[in-house]
This record gives structure tokens, sequence and C-alpha cells, in this order.
């Protein structure tokens, strides 16, 4: 996405630390001062990135409502990554969304998604938030480190997880089984359905298991990303079992 901004000190230190995202330039208040953002400074002089010091009017008008913290990073392109990376490690853990169109979800799962070492995130072309600066700042810059593959049709892309000897996974209310009563040890990609409808039928099918998170108070659901934060922690604990 073409002049993406990414908002606030620490997702702006994570994009230029990682160097994965091509930064244009940074805009910092002019009244701004920190430790961290003398750092932040540091790695832009080190990569080359141009600084333009603002009023901070202006960063209130390239920020569009978002809370910057005194410091904007341009960035030139949020890139969608390849397939293949999911596959680079020997166990992977893959978090499959199906449908999550809101940004603030979407970075709150690349969050989490990062914090327990997952292998990336895949995303279909429809009905999904595309990489923005609200995803990257609701990732508190995780979304930096984490791939995000995009890809046409989320059956045939299961299919082939399958394939490669992924254990699909599926976090719906139709589960079978307790969310804590799976072995999520070897590779797996955990599927979750969007903010609203959740699974689709055609993805719930090709899931190999389904699990469920209990619900015994009056709401029937949680928040798509504390759904996701609570399974992505048992997989993260298991893994970590001795």
């Amino acid at each position: 996405m073409s002049g993406s901004r990414i908002c606030g000190v620490h997702a702006v230190y994570e994009a230029l630390a990682s160097h994965q995202l091509p930064i244009e330039r940074i805009h910092i208040s002019r009244e701004a001062h920190s430790t961290k953002l003398k750092e932040i400074l540091d790695l832009a002089r080190a990569r080359g990135v141009p600084i333009r010091k603002e009023e901070r009017v202006i960063l209130d008008r390239l920020a569009e409502g978002a809370v910057h913290q005194g410091i904007i990073a341009v960035s030139a392109a949020f890139s969608y990554a390849d397939f293949d990376v999911l596959f680079k490690v020997d166990k992977p853990l893959i978090v499959v969304l199906d449908g999550v169109e809101d940004p603030h979800n979407l970075g709150a799962v690349l969050r989490t998604s990062e914090a327990c070492g997952a292998s990336g995130v895949v995303v279909p072309e429809r009905h999904s938030a595309p990489l923005s600066a609200t995803v990257a700042k609701a990732s508190a810059g995780a979304a930096a480190y984490v791939p995000v593959v995009r890809v046409k049709n989320l059956v045939n892309v299961i299919d082939e997880m399958k394939e490669r000897g992924i254990w699909v996974v599926g976090v719906d209310p139709a589960g079978t089984r307790d969310w804590t009563d799976f072995d999520y040890k070897g590779p797996i990609a955990l599927v979750l359905g969007g903010e609203h409808r959740g699974l689709r039928r055609l993805v719930r099918e090709h899931c190999d298991v389904l699990v469920r998170l209990p619900m015994v108070g009056k709401i029937a659901s949680l928040n798509i990303s504390v759904a996701a934060s609570v399974v992505l922690y048992e997989v993260l604990r298991q893994r970590r079992a001795r």
C-alpha cells in the first residue's frame, strides 16, 4: 500500500529495526524528546532514512486521527509474504484467519502470533482487513516480523497445508473437544473465523478437527483477537512443556 503511515514510538522503532519494511521517511515533532526517540533517529540515520522535524499540527494531519506520540514513519509498501515462507521451520505454527475485517483485530492477532512464535498468518484476498498503518499500530510493531500471506482460496490452501503434513485445527463453537484437549506439539494450522460469522461452512468442513472455547456466561463468543490469544498460548504452553 503506497504511502502507508506507521504511527507511534514502538511501532516505528520495530519497523526500522526489523529491516523488513521499506521506510521512505520519518516525521518527528520538534517538541519530541526521549531516549527511545533518540534510538529511533539513530536507526533511521544508519539506514539512510530521511528525517523531517515538523510542527505537531503537521503530524496530527498526517496521522489522520491515529495516536502518533510525536513520530510517524512513511512506508513505501506493506508487502505480503510468499506461501512457502510458512514452512521454513520444522514444526510450523500457522494462523489462518477466515474473514477478519477489523484492522485493530488483525493487528492484535499479529501481535500475539509474533509473541507465540507463529510461522505466519494467512488471510484471504476478500473479506480481510488490508495491511495498513492501523494494523501496524495495533500490532505494536509485530507486523514488521510476522509474515502475512494473502491467498485467493482458503479451502484450497488448507488442503495444500494438509498435503505438507500440517494438522489443521479449527476454533469453533461446534468443536467436539475443549481447546486444551488437543496435542499441538506437531505442525499446526489454527483456523479462526471473522468477527461476525465465525468459520464459514466449507472452511469448517475442511479442518481436521474442531476445538471450542467453553462459554459459561451470557455472552455467546469472544472477540477474535482474544480467542486467538487463548489458543495460541495453549500451543506455546504445550510446546514449552518438558
